[in-house]
């Protein structure tokens, strides 16, 4: 047996992530009782920090940045003294070159040359042109990056490295997700930002600076868990195998870890893993035509390499993004750059993305392997030698981004409107709910649900006593 917090407002989240652990934190700091299951060791899930011999990385690198009063304030309170400015600066690197990112119009001239970037704006003007004239159906990522920068552009940029990031062609990538993750850019606001600088006020996309703890984006998933652990209960290594429900209300979740497995009963539930798991731990099962939509949604995997470096410093970017499909990963990140606490004093490492699918190549590759391309590929673009690398570490990290395939909206749609039957189940999160969201999105995500929660009646009673109850099997979790 385990002792569980009794009290009649126990909330179950499924999902440790920062949407799962924001709605916790703000649901425990009210006085509700709290009990989150996270599948990983560890919470964070993709925002979280891997240390190894002194040495710590992000999955990706992650930046804090909101334009939200309440969500910037949220963060600020919880971290403190923590929090560190960081000046964005990034690179593409490109047909052997490195370009600046966001656009500067006269780094693109000298980089791409006279007649590609004229042919690249006269074929902006033209592309605009004909959509005033004949206005075309925005269906695909092509459609509206064309529409938007004009086809050369297309060509040379967002194509590669858009097939590169999710696998699939740019004619098979929703436009409703290009359209969410870099809304309001075009070529023309693209070059204001150049002369105008109007970035950190306009665009998100194209923000020159964001917020970042010292010791790695971890540190924000860690904070919110020890809070949640003052009056609530967190269990990592535990997977929720079954929701139990009786057609309108969720009653109680079954949950399992080397421990033992238990059935825990609550009041409301948050869920934020995904979509397609919640729908396939539905106990009894949803019909068939919920279930076929269920398996219609995909996920783009993530291989994180690290590889450390025998010295202190290697580039002076924070991104370095590699659309060329000659090089195998996508984006590299050198956190030191971020913050130099990262690393031994002295020592600096670079992380690099493959982005995968289950069971390809990249995914199925060895360690050893994989950390043998890397620095290859690291050579050929001139930053290290193979000497100066002093150690390295493989993550692999299952349904990291939801891929949004032309007409996911539809599956999403007969989840969703299945789902809406249960009175006390609230969907929240970029995996919950199939969105892209950036991570102050996935926090606002999670503070609204717990809101949500706290502004609704009770709507049943359960264990027999008006509270939170649990029914224990095996040895107990």
């Amino acid at each position: 047996m385990i002792d569980t917090p009794e009290s009649k407002n126990t909330t179950i989240i499924l999902g440790g992530g920062l949407t799962g652990l924001s709605a916790g934190h703000r649901l425990s700091s009210a006085g509700r009782g709290v009990t989150l299951f996270e599948r990983d060791h560890e919470v964070g899930g993709l925002s979280r920090t891997i240390e190894t011999d002194g040495y710590r990385f992000d999955l990706g690198g992650h930046r804090f940045f909101t334009k939200d009063e309440r969500t910037n304030a949220f963060v600020r309170d919880l971290m403190g003294d923590e929090l560190i400015a960081v000046g964005r600066s990034s690179k593409i690197y490109l047909r052997d070159r490195f370009f600046d990112y966001p656009l500067k119009p006269v780094n693109a001239l000298f980089g791409l040359g006279i007649p590609t970037t004229v042919k690249a704006i006269a074929d902006y003007g033209l592309n605009r042109l004909r959509s005033v004239m004949n206005e075309k159906e925005i269906v695909s990522l092509e459609d509206w990056v064309v529409s938007k920068f004009g086809r050369t552009m297309f060509n040379i940029y967002f194509r590669e490295y858009s097939e590169k990031v999710w696998g699939i062609g740019c004619d098979r990538i929703s436009a409703e997700w290009v359209a969410q993750r870099i809304k309001g850019l075009s070529l023309s606001g693209a070059i204001k930002n150049a002369f105008f600088r109007v970035s950190g006020r306009e665009l998100p996309t194209l923000a020159d600076s964001f917020l970042y703890p010292e010791l790695g984006i971890g540190r924000i998933s860690d904070r919110l868990k020890e809070e949640i652990e003052k009056s609530g209960m967190v269990y990592t290594g535990t997977s929720v195998g079954q929701v139990n429900h009786d057609g309108r209300t969720v009653e109680s979740v079954f949950a399992s870890n080397r421990s033992g497995s238990g059935i825990f009963y609550g009041r409301e539930f948050i869920s934020s893993v995904p979509l397609p798991a919640l729908v396939r731990m539905l106990n009894p099962l949803p019909p068939e035509d919920v279930l076929k939509a269920a398996s219609m949604l995909r996920f783009r995997d993530l291989v994180v390499v690290a590889v450390m470096v025998d010295r202190a410093q290697v580039t002076d970017q924070t991104w370095i993004y590699v659309p060329e499909k000659k090089i195998p990963f996508g984006r590299i990140h050198e956190p030191t750059n971020w913050s130099r606490k990262m690393a031994p004093e002295g020592k600096s490492l670079l992380v690099m993305e493959f982005f995968s699918f289950r069971g390809d190549g990249i995914w199925n590759e060895s360690d050893g392997r994989l950390v043998d391309i890397t620095i290859e590929n690291l050579k050929k673009l001139g930053f290290i030698k193979r000497e100066e690398a002093v150690g390295s570490q493989v993550i692999r990290v299952p349904r990291a981004y939801p891929l949004f395939e032309v007409g996911y909206e539809k599956p999403c749609e007969v989840i969703m409107k299945y789902l809406e039957r249960f009175t006390n189940l609230h969907i929240a999160g970029r995996s919950g709910m199939f969105r892209y969201y950036n991570m102050d999105h996935a926090i606002e995500s999670g503070v609204r649900t717990a809101d949500k929660v706290m502004d609704r009646k009770p709507v049943f009673e359960t264990a027999g006593d008006g509270g939170t109850g649990v029914v224990m099997a095996g040895s107990g979790l």
